[in-house]
């Protein structure tokens, strides 16, 4: 048993470094960029204006299609969103 779990460990950690180089890889020829924003400037300041209309956030998230966390961070500025806010 021990003999097999060795074997898994370094199998897994294989597989996790090819991983790491495909990623940098990817990077450096501009594919990989992570997440995309969820939401775009416009539809920040349509949620922005529903809720100061009185539209509940949880509402207005499920409109828009997103959770109400990622409408909250939008609205703050937080995260990805950080540019939109201002």
């Amino acid at each position: 048993m021990h003999v097999l779990g060795a074997v898994a460990q370094l199998e897994r950690s294989i597989i996790r470094q090819r991983q790491a180089e495909g990623i940098a890889k990817a990077k450096v020829n501009g594919v990989y960029k992570g997440r995309m924003k969820a939401l775009t400037g416009g539809q920040i300041q349509e949620a922005r204006n529903r809720v100061d209309g009185g539209v509940p956030k949880a509402q207005v998230a499920r409109d828009l299609g997103v959770s109400r966390q990622t409408l909250l961070n939008a609205l703050a500025g937080r995260g990805v969103y950080g540019e939109a806010a201002m």
